[in-house]
């Protein structure tokens, strides 16, 4: 086994370890990436496969307009670079890629990625039912491993979609596709607290009955199926029920008192600032890493108490961030991003197509509730599946045209 299919696999597993653990992959992957475009090492027909997508471009064109604002941010350089190294984590989709060379090393690391994610799973299920988990670092008892509860519930929602829909391509067993898809829903349903993450396991759930029925009555399908299972979920669960309950007495609060000490309370007000930001400077935004600076003069002298007195934090909202930094450009560029990764989705076969499809639906509404593509852990998660089943279509097309040629 070379080192490009140990780095692939390295890669793939990382996002389901400790963050130290992807930050080293991300290292590696980073300079491997580069030592390819340097040497020049990947072939005229994976150039020509490479150019005929448009996830490439829209990446590079936000990256060099993020780059650019840092002639204007109002943050300070230090902090407008740091929030631009977060943000290009956007290049692992690219190095991914470029790195794969075959349908073997796609499926490779597609299998490594799952298998990462089946270990959490295994252990959030052990430790709801009370076995020492040693390797476990939270202490609250909310039945997850390496991250937080919100993370691992959309990234279990994911991970279903894609062990499900990937059932036919002899990754894995097929009797297992069904297996983990139904522990990684039933533990997002009724194990873990992310409200985030049930909203995408029913949109997960919503996407599959509607490829199950004809053409005509997927419109149909998809919007009754969302309303069912979503009222069954009401009904059913407990933790369900009390967590929309949570949501909307504290938004009640937030109309009626501006209570800001709820998490509902706070996203609101975040998300209140952060349009105030956006029409203060609509076309350019306030530059990249600006946003935690912004809002806290907006929010005035309660803005340190209520943001926190670094410059790390975020809204909480992905389309908002790009929008305080960038401006209407920025909200453009990532609904931009989001299409084109479906677009060029729509090269591939079915199945990648509807695996890549739930995975940008996840991301799409993680992204309403969440900087999920800004934050370290999650936002990796989503490049790098992406990446890998973007590759794996890629060489899927390669080879296709060949077996034709």
């Amino acid at each position: 086994m070379n080192f490009r299919t140990l780095l692939i696999i390295f890669t793939g597993i990382s996002v389901s370890l400790p963050i130290a653990w992807i930050s080293l992959a991300k290292i590696l992957l980073f300079a491997s990436g580069l030592f390819l475009l340097v040497s020049n090492s990947f072939n005229s027909s994976r150039i020509v496969w490479f150019s005929n997508i448009w996830t490439p471009k829209i990446i590079w064109i936000s990256l060099a307009v993020f780059g650019a604002s840092l002639f204007w941010t109002e943050s300070i350089t230090s902090i407008g670079v740091l929030a631009l190294v977060k943000h290009a984590k956007l290049l692992e989709v690219l190095l991914l890629v470029l790195l794969i060379q075959s349908i073997r090393d796609a499926k490779i690391g597609i299998l490594a990625l799952v298998a990462g994610q089946t270990f959490l799973l295994l252990s959030s299920w052990l430790l709801a039912f009370g076995a020492p988990i040693p390797w476990t670092t939270d202490p609250q008892g909310n039945y997850v491993v390496f991250s937080s509860y919100l993370d691992q519930s959309v990234m279990f929602a994911s991970m279903a979609a894609v062990a499900w829909h990937l059932r036919n391509e002899r990754i894995w067993p097929k009797w297992l596709s069904v297996l983990l898809s139904a522990a990684a829903l039933a533990n997002v349903f009724f194990l873990l607290q992310g409200r985030t993450g049930q909203v995408v396991g029913v949109v997960v759930l919503s996407l599959i009955v509607m490829w199950s029925v004809p053409k005509r009555y997927r419109i149909v399908a998809i919007a009754i199926t969302s309303f069912m299972l979503s009222l069954a979920l009401y009904i059913s669960s407990i933790h369900f029920k009390t967590r929309i309950a949570g949501v909307v007495t504290e938004s009640q609060q937030y109309a009626q008192k501006t209570d800001i000490q709820t998490s509902a309370g706070w996203r609101l007000n975040a998300w209140h600032r952060s349009l105030q930001a956006i029409a203060e400077k609509p076309f350019f935004g306030h530059g990249v890493g600006s946003w935690a600076l912004t809002v806290k003069r907006i929010e005035g002298e309660k803005g340190a108490s209520v943001f926190g007195a670094g410059n790390s934090s975020n809204p909480h909202q992905e389309y908002l961030l790009w929008g305080v930094e960038l401006g209407v450009i920025g909200l453009l560029l990532f609904l931009l991003l989001l299409f084109s990764i479906a677009k060029d989705a729509l090269q591939y076969s079915e199945a990648i197509q509807r695996a890549i499809f739930s995975v940008v639906a996840v991301l799409a509404v993680a992204c309403l509730f969440n900087s999920a593509v800004y934050d370290d852990l999650i936002g990796d998660y989503f490049c790098i599946t992406l990446g890998l089943l973007m590759a794996y279509g890629i060489q899927t097309r390669v080879a296709a045209t060949k077996e034709l040629d």
